[in-house]
Parts: C-alpha cells; structure tokens; sequence
C-alpha cells in the first residue's frame, strides 16, 4: 500500500520547494551576528568578538567592521560564550545558544572602560548544557592534536577516542554502545546510514570536518535507521574568508608512510569555498593477521569540496562534493604467505586486493522564512563501488579458514530528497521533516572451490577425504575407499581442484525509504522537554511501516550547576545494506546454497526490519570552572537484531539476523576545559552485548548455544576508557603535546579453545577430550599451529609457533598470553565467555605551530608516536565478522606544514 506514497514522494517534495519562493544555514550549523555599541548608541567598529565553547574547543575570532556588525557563519549547534574588547571601552560576556538553523542575532552595548584592567565573566554554569540527549561535542582544537591510530579512516579513530560507549575493533571499525555498525553519520544534514569502517567504504576526509556532536543518548526524532551512535558532521565552510587561509603539509614514517595534501578556505560575506585534497601511501593500510606486517599495502587519495553562495539576505545554497579512491592489499599471515596445492606443489603466497570509489554530491537550499522560520531542501547522491580481487593464481587464496576463491563486483548507490522547517517561538525549537532514499545494490560475484578436502566424492578407511576422484560410484574398494556420503554433486562443476570452473551469480534490488518527523523542545524555566515522533515506511526486500515516540526531560539544578536527564526512544532497525542481496537470495540459488552450507548455516529469510525500545538515564555535573562530568546509564532491547558473518578470510560479509538483543550499560565523560595550558577529557565505558537464539535469518552460524539460551556477542566488551591531555607550553603558545592512553577490557572471543563440562550452554572454539591418561583434555587439531601462535597458545609452557603448535592438551595446562581463557569448568557464553586479554596503548603527538614565528606565513612540525610502547595485542581472533587482526606496531611520523 507503500508504493503509491513512496512513487509520488520526489514529485510532492520539489513542488513543496517550488512553493517556497525567494542566510545560510544547515542541519547541523547556523548563524550569528550582531551589533557593537557604544554608551551613546553609536556604532564601534574594529572590536574584537571570541565565540566559545570551552567543553568542545571551539573558538572563533572575528572583528566588527565599520557599521559595528559582526558575523559567526557555520556554526554547529551548542551553547557558547561571546567575548567581546576593544580598547577605550569595559570587556562584557554574554552567553548565547545556537540550537537550530534560525539565525540568532546577539548585539551588545559597550560600557566606557574605568580601569585599565580588563574582566572576563566565567561560571560554572558555562561548562554544562540543559539537554535530555547525551552527547559529546569535540571541535578542530582537538582534533587537530588528537594522536589517531589510523590515517586511511581517521574519522573513526576520533569516534572512538573521544565519544564513551565505542569499543574499538580492527580496521577502523567501532561498535557503539554494544551494537556491530548501527552507527550513522549526518554530514551537513546528509544521512549516512551505510558502513564507513575502510573494508567497505570511504569516509568524510578529516580535513573536511570543523566539528563533530556524537550523540549516544535517545536519538531525537530526526534521527533513524541505525541510531545506536548518531555522528553530526559539521564540514568546514569559506564564508567570511575574506584573506584566503589554508595549509600544505607533507608526512613521512614506520612502514614507509607517505601522507600529502592541503587546504584552502576563502570567500566573502556572500560566497565561500572550502577544499581539501589529501593522498596517502603506506605499507600498513590495513590491520594484519600477524603483528609482523605481510603484505598490507595501501593508498587512498581524497578530494572534498564545499561551496557556499548566498542569493540574498535570505536565501542560499550550499554543496558538498567528495571524491575518495581507496586500494588495499588483503593481509597475509604465515599460513597464506606460503600456499601449496594439493599435490604440494607451492602456489602461493595469496595476493588479494580491493578498491573502493565513493562519490559524493549534497546540495542544500536554504529560505528564512521570517526571523523565527528557516527552511531547508536538498538532495544527495552518494556511491561506493567496491571490487574485491582474487589472487592471479585462484588455488593460491586456500587458507586454514578459506576454501574457496572469490571475486566481487558491488556498488551501493544512496539517491535521496530531505527537507525541513525549522520554528523558534517563545519556549518552542519545532523541527519539521522528511527524508526520502532509494539505495540501489548491484552485487557480482564469482566463487570457485579450492580446497580438495571440501567436497571429495571418496574416503579412505580413516573416513579422510581422497584426492583425485571425482565420482563417488568409482572410489576403488580394492584400496580401502569408500563413498563420500556427504558428498555434494551441486559443488562438483565450481570445483577447481577436480577441473570445474568458476560460478558467477548477480543480484540487485533497490530499497526504498520514506521518513517523516516532527519534533519539538521546550523549555520551560529550568526544565526542558523533547518531545517527537517519527514515521518510517521501508521498502526492500521485505516491508515495514513503524512509527516511533521519541520523548526527554532534564533540568537544571542552577544553585549546584547540575543537569538531570532521562529520555526514552522507539528507533527502526533495518538490514545492513552491504551483501544483502546476497544474504537473502544466495540460501536459495542451490550453487550458493551448496557453498554457503559449509560456514554451518543458510537460512532464507527476508531480514525484516527489527523494533528497539532503548531508555537513558544520566546527569551533568560541573565542578567550578576546571571540570564538568556527564554520565549516562543505558538499557536497549532489540526484537530483529543484526550482526554480521564473514566468508573465510575475505572482506566478504554477510548480514544476519538474531531473535533478539539485550544491551546495558554505562558510558561516561570527564572533560577538563584549558586552563594555564592544559586541557584534558576522560570516557569509560562498560556495555554487555547479550543476544539471543535462534539465528532466524542469513549465512552462517556464530554460536553453538541450543535454543533461546543468551550469548556475548564479540562487540561485548566489559570496560574501556581513553585519558587524552594536551599541554602548550606557557612561554611559547605555539608548541604543544598531545597524549592518549587507552585501555580495553577485550572484547568476547568465542572460537578460542576452552575446556567446559557445564550445562549446554558451551561456545568454545574447540572440543574436549580425555587424555591417554585419563585426564580431560581440548583437541586442538582444529587449529594451525600459526593459528595458536596468533592466540598466544602455551601448551604445559611450551609456546606455539608459526610452525610448531599441539594436537591436544591437557585442560589445565592450556593458556594464553593474547586471550584470556576461562579455568576448566568455568567457561561461559554469557557470564564468563573467553576474551582477548586486556591492553593498555599509549599514543603521543609532540608539535610545533609556528617555528619561525611568522605572522601571515608559519610553518609547523609534528612529531608522533603510535603504540609507544610496541605492545603486543590483539583486536580480535577468528572472529566471525573479521577474522584475526593485530593492533599497529609502533609507528612514528614526522610532519611539517605550512599554515597561511
């Protein structure tokens, strides 16, 4: 009934912006000006005005001109702080919110100055927000001296540096408050809703971002899809650029990193440009396997532009371009550094590569209304084409969890209409909005068998697969063969190993979304409410229509600048869109079946949207002027939740689909704005992954657990915390350091070996055994010695090696130096699974800004380390979603720039 409303939809949304006939403005920045003063009611020109927020960084400095008018232009929404001086007159302070696309208009009466001593008002209550939604806000000061791990997806790197609640996992992945990829982007007020980790897409270039909210409370109702962690992206704007400004720098360091590029801002008051260009060539693209570097060469080049132009006092447009080309080798470990085949002969090493485009176009109209009313259309198309290539010798891609080969060509194109109307009147900020996407998904692969053991028609005596036959009915009897009785014929003509040949299978479909909202928050004194619903219609491969009450209160405790806080939001969780073709349709083509069976399961299911019902509960605090806390408990139940497989070690995954979700936790800030030069922040977090049985939807199966008994799922991770100061020194404001510590609990690790007799509910990656003498034991047959190497195995103290490991061992002498591996007896999937041992990883940035103290001209170094301590640990092990992956060796680079 959908699809008449879904047809008509563009049609009714550009008529609406036809009949808005003609200030900048976006969903995620606004506007402010004003008038300078003085006792007499005259204008002053040439005063100084500072905007600040001292929790997020920002500051910004202009000057009024000669009508005694200031401008603020793209500014992200957030109380701050003006400041105004100007010699011959008093310093005055007044606090102002930016908390819509409204322009707000702040102007100011000076008083004559009655001492040579300038004052400057600062209280408490500068540091704490009167907000029912939990979120952190972090601005370029310090992102801009944030030591990140990785430079080819830096934006999730500062994700999980700064925000509580992430977990961080290998290749740029984060999971947010205890969810795997329910995290969206809102760049400008572009929804990005698809998976940004750097194995399936490119992201927002860091150079383009001016600020970042990262909101891990109830999403407010603008908000949908995948809402487990919202990021609202603020790009950086030319508008107001008067004296073009930007940076060239150049890079150098560990694993032959090469890193370039630059940027230019310029413009006036009614146009502006903004543009970054970067490239990035490195030996170490991607996380490895080994913490030795194999094979893991990488380069990405990006552009990001923004153009503002303004019509007039009341219209403009404004719109993003990105271009962003990624190509990455797949890491090898010692198991596939050297591959043989069948009659050990070596083919190897495997040599799989990716690349990955991703095309960007975001206009934006923007109409002021009245004084109180802005409104906002726009249109987005958005492009990840993705190609996947097998080694030039297919037999050569055989690993101990790989055993077939794969080719994939996928693209993943997001086209979409959204406009709003924004209304301040009296205790009102009403939202108005709609969204419509239709995503396209073209999926081409081609998979061949490589691996002779999989499917032989005939067994020795031993029940051990014969090479060399491809007819069950002829296995000689003579020589001791026998039928395989599993043997599957569907598989035999994909067979490369038995003269088959590669089998390619495409599919595509186009799903289609419509959102529409409405929200309002009123503050009423002390208190403030959010109220809103939203309405979602989606259209895939399967159908659903939900609406969703978002509703938040909190109140501020003046006398103790304290802020209570507790919302309730219904959210839409809908399928991962990459390979869900795929996942759907492959369990019913009877080559992919035959295939997809070996990982365990296929199940045939149309991935229906799932239903979550999430509640927060926290508080601000702020202590004088130095420090603020905020805290938020979280509590989410998901019916329908998603998580993802992995087709051996290929980056070719799968969603799939569980019965249900529970997820609690706490998530945690500590921010210490600068003062005498340091500044600080603390976020500690501790959120439980629990699902539940049965998986009712996709390929292959995660956990052994029988019926509806409870699991961690390996984005479960008991605590984590990220410590981050910076320093300038007082003498010389241009040099500065910049410090990380991180500390991760582990996340669940479910196929490592452990020894368990209790109860049913056992997901060890191994099977237990008796022992010759009697005493239990684990059979670690299943595993490659360089697969016990990678977990850290010891056997009775003898360590495993990359070519040296054990068949079996006994319980208690089982351990590890990687993972933590519950005692016999005591293991677990839901109170006590196995974990990747804890680590502790310290980053340092050491810089410069101006080493020659040049006005209009500075040139800057920069010096950083990564893993300064070379700690030795791992992300994850045989995780089904990613495999086994190492974090970064020590890593330095030095850089020097030139700031104009």
């Amino acid at each position: 009934m959908c699809r008449p409303i879904l047809t008509r939809l563009p049609l009714l949304l550009f008529s609406l912006a036809l009949l808005v006939t003609g200030a900048l403005a976006q969903g995620t920045s606004g506007n402010l000006t004003g008038t300078v003063t003085d006792p007499s009611g005259a204008v002053v020109p040439g005063v100084t005005v500072q905007l600040l927020n001292p929790v997020s960084g920002y500051e910004r400095t202009t000057k009024t001109d000669a009508a005694g008018t200031y401008h603020f232009y793209n500014v992200p929404y957030n109380p701050y702080r003006l400041v105004f001086n100007v010699t011959g007159f008093s310093s005055a302070t007044q606090t102002v919110d930016i908390a819509s696309g409204v322009p707000v208009t702040v102007s100011i009466r000076l008083g004559v100055e009655t001492t040579s001593t300038s004052v400057t008002v600062e209280t408490g209550s500068d540091l704490i927000e009167n907000d029912p939604t939990a979120h952190t806000d972090v601005d370029r000061h310090i992102i801009d001296r944030l030591p990140l791990e990785s430079q080819s997806s830096s934006l999730s790197s500062l994700v999980t540096l700064a925000s509580p609640g992430v977990a961080a996992d290998s290749n740029g992945l984060f999971h947010g408050l205890g969810d795997h990829a329910q995290n969206s982007f809102s760049v400008d007020g572009q929804p990005i809703t698809d998976q940004q980790s750097k194995v399936f897409s490119n992201q927002l270039p860091m150079e383009a971002v001016q600020s970042l909210t990262v909101i891990s409370g109830a999403p407010p109702a603008e908000f949908g899809d995948k809402t487990s962690l919202v990021i609202v992206a603020t790009t950086r704007s030319g508008q107001g650029v008067t004296t073009p400004h930007g940076s060239i720098y150049g890079s150098y360091g560990t694993f032959g990193s090469a890193n370039g590029g630059g940027d230019l801002s310029y413009g006036n008051t009614h146009w502006g440009n903004f543009l970054a260009v970067s490239g990035l060539n490195t030996g170490r693209f991607l996380d490895g396997p080994e913490f030795t570097v194999i094979h893991s060469r990488g380069n990405q080049q990006n552009i990001f532009d923004r153009v503002d132009y303004q019509f007039s006092d009341k219209s403009s447009v404004h719109t993003n371009l990105q271009y962003t080309r990624s190509w990455f080798q797949t890491p090898n470990s010692f198991d596939t550094s050297a591959v043989l085949d069948q009659f050990g002969n070596p083919v190897g090493p495997a040599d799989q590569r990716s690349k990955i485009e991703t095309y960007n176009i975001a206009p934006t109209y923007t109409r002021i209304i009245n004084k109180d009313t802005i409104f906002n259309f726009g249109g987005f198309v958005r492009k990840d084409a993705f190609n996947y290539f097998p080694s030039n010798n297919p037999l050569a891609d055989l690993g101990p969890i790989q055993q077939e080969t794969v080719a994939q060509t996928r693209s993943l194109t997001n086209a979409g209409l959204r406009t709003d109307l924004s209304y301040i009147k009296g205790i009102h900020n009403m939202k108005f909005g709609a969204v419509y996407e239709q995503t396209y998904l073209r999926e081409n692969n081609n998979i061949g068998v490589i691996d002779p053991t999989l499917n032989s028609p005939c067994l020795d005596a031993d029940g051990n697969p014969v090479i060399g036959f491809n007819d069950p009915s002829k296995c000689p009897s003579s020589l001791g063969y026998q039928p395989n009785a599993g043997f599957n014929p569907i598989l035999l003509p994909i067979d490369l190993t038995r003269g088959g040949t590669i089998y390619s299978w495409h599919g595509q479909t186009a799903v289609k979304q419509l959102a529409m909202y409405v929200q309002d928050q009123i503050t009423a004194g002390n208190w403030v409410f959010n109220v809103g619903i939203r309405g979602d219609l989606y259209n895939g491969l399967s159908v659903e229509r939900q609406a969703q009450p978002r509703v938040g209160t909190s109140y501020t405790i003046k006398q103790t600048n304290t802020v209570l806080r507790l919302s309730y939001a219904r959210t839409m969780e809908t399928p991962f869109n990459e390979n869900l073709v795929l996942s759907v349709k492959g369990c019913v083509d009877p080559v992919l079946q035959a295939v997809f069976e070996t990982l365990g399961q296929c199940t045939p299911a149309p991935f229906n949207p799932g239903f979550r019902n999430e509640f927060h509960a926290g508080l601000q605090q702020a202590f004088g002027r130095h420090l603020v806390f905020s805290g938020d408990y979280i509590w989410k139940y998901t019916h329908n939740a998603y998580d993802f497989s992995v087709l051996g070690a290929t980056p070719i995954t799968f969603p799939i689909e569980w019965h249900n979700s529970k997820i609690p936790g706490y998530a945690l800030r500590v921010s210490v704005p600068e003062t005498h030069g340091i500044s600080a922040f603390v976020v500690m977090s501790s959120v439980a992954a629990r699902f539940f049985n049965p998986q009712i939807g996709g390929v292959g199966a995660t956990v052994s657990t029988p019926g509806g008994l409870p699991f961690r799922i390996d984005h479960d991770e008991k605590f984590n915390q990220t410590t981050h100061l910076q320093y300038t020194l007082p003498f010389r404001k241009s040099t500065w350091l910049g410090f990380n510590w991180r500390y991760d609990n582990g996340l669940v690790a479910g196929a490592v070996p452990c020894y368990n007799t209790i109860g049913l509910n056992t997901g060890c990656g191994s099977t237990s055994i008796t022992l010759p003498n009697g005493q239990p034991g684990i059979d670690l047959s299943g595993l490659t010695p360089d697969q016990q190497f990678q977990a850290g195995l010891a056997c009775d103290g003898i360590r495993a090696t990359p070519t040296s490991g054990f068949t079996q061992c006994d319980a208690n002498g089982l351990t590890s130096s990687l993972i933590n591996i519950p005692k016999p007896n005591t293991e677990d999937d839901d109170h006590n699974p196995q974990r990747i041992a804890p680590r502790n990883l310290f980053d340092i940035a050491l810089g410069e800004d101006n080493l020659f103290h040049g006005d209009r001209y500075k040139v800057g170094l920069r010096l950083s380390a990564i893993n300064v301590t070379n700690k030795f640990a791992l992300y994850n092990f045989l995780s089904t979603f990613s495999g086994t992956h190492y974090v970064s060796p020590r890593a330095f680079t030095g850089q020097v720039s030139l700031n104009f």
